[in-house]
């Protein structure tokens, strides 16, 4: 086939859903793949038709591909979505893209979000991981940084911190993370950062870190913006939540926009759910309602606010979010016990990694990643 198909870049696949362009997807993985995890969000249109259907070419299904919008062939990693994108391009279609490394690379891509400026001259920024809902965060101040719930592709976070001209000097967990492979212990070796992790989540682990726990206060820059800790827990033994210059609480996975986070990734559901429900509905109640939560992942798309920002006023999840509003014990136990969402892929395997109980390599890791978050109670 003579047809070049150009590439689209999960960044710019980003944009365009941060954005609410129109984009018609064509999922051409296996079915099962693709109702477990696919591409949502802005003004996105998908259709799944697995590859293996159209190997003898698109001409039966061409009715279902509309002409004048943008289209989009996605796949695991991008070979399959060239040659069908080449067919759709070739049957007279225009505006055919094919995604840049597939799924793999939607899985891994990073966006940054400044949430907004501290009191003392520092700022915080969101690294939005939008094929799988994860968010991590850095805290810059006098030169300095901190991340917090770091995720594997450090690079990202070295580069950016390179180009804002801060040298990262803490790398902290908020839990002992089960869907997805903590880069933070990675990172503070690279750069001689401190890494802080809770004691109660890491009684396993064969690595140094520091204790996180309350009382103790972490100080970036010159500034002294403080990040203090909360020892909030319920998604784990050891979750910690923490307070960011009196403005901002990130919640880990104990609180997200739209749902609460799940007590059963560590096979502890029963012994935690009183745990959880005296954070949320205790720990939390007692903070101004005026924090701004920022939470470890999002579960729905629909959770993206401008910019692709996840947050929101905990006074007003108090009264708008579902977790936070039941009302009975037995309710809320058998909320986050039952009826749960299927577990993270690979998880109990992550959680191995994260303790530095196995090595699995890159790529390893980014077979045990695949697939959506589900830390949270409410999806899906």
């Amino acid at each position: 086939m003579g047809t070049t198909i150009p590439a689209m870049s999960p960044q710019r696949l980003t944009k365009k859903i941060l954005e609410h362009e129109e984009i018609f997807i064509l999922d051409v993985r296996n079915t099962s793949d693709f109702d477990n995890w696919k591409i949502e969000g802005g003004k996105t249109e998908i259709l799944n038709i697995p590859y293996f259907d159209l190997l003898d070419g698109v001409d039966e299904e061409l009715d279902k591909i509309p002409n004048g919008k943008d289209i989009l062939v996605v796949c695991a990693k991008e070979g399959s979505s060239i040659f069908v994108a080449e067919q759709i391009a070739e049957a007279g279609r225009t505006n055919v893209h094919y995604l840049k490394g597939g799924m793999k690379a939607w899985s891994e891509y990073l966006e940054p979000v400044k949430v907004g400026d501290l009191k003392d001259g520092g700022e915080l920024y969101q690294f939005v991981r939008i094929g799988k809902g994860c968010l991590s965060y850095m805290v810059l101040s006098g030169g300095e940084a901190a991340m917090i719930d770091t995720l594997r592709m450090i690079d990202v976070f070295e580069q950016f911190a390179n180009d804002k001209g801060v040298i990262i000097k803490h790398t902290i967990d908020t839990h002992l993370h089960a869907d997805h492979i903590s880069g933070g212990r990675l990172l503070a070796e690279k750069t001689g950062a401190t890494y802080w992790l809770p004691p109660k989540d890491a009684t396993e682990v064969t690595f140094e870190f520091e204790s996180l726990e309350e009382g103790k206060e972490i100080t970036v820059g010159n500034s002294k913006i403080r990040i203090q800790p909360i020892y909030s827990p319920g998604h784990t033994i050891g979750s910690t939540s923490f307070i960011i210059d009196a403005q901002y609480l990130l919640s880990g996975d104990i609180l997200f926009v739209e749902s609460i986070g799940r007590p059963d990734l560590a096979g502890k559901a029963e012994d935690w759910v009183t745990d959880l429900r005296k954070s949320l509905y205790e720990t939390y109640k007692n903070l101004s309602e005026d924090l701004i939560v920022l939470p470890a992942h999002f579960g729905k798309v629909t959770e993206l606010g401008v910019g692709g920002k996840v947050a929101a006023r905990l006074g007003d999840l108090f009264k708008n979010n579902p977790g936070l509003n039941i009302q009975s014990d037995d309710e809320f136990r058998s909320v986050v016990t039952e009826n749960l969402p299927p577990q993270p892929n690979a998880y109990q395997e992550i959680r191995q990694t994260n303790m530095g109980r196995i090595a699995p390599s890159e790529e390893e890791q980014r077979e045990m990643e695949m697939g959506p978050n589900r830390c949270a109670v409410h999806d899906k």
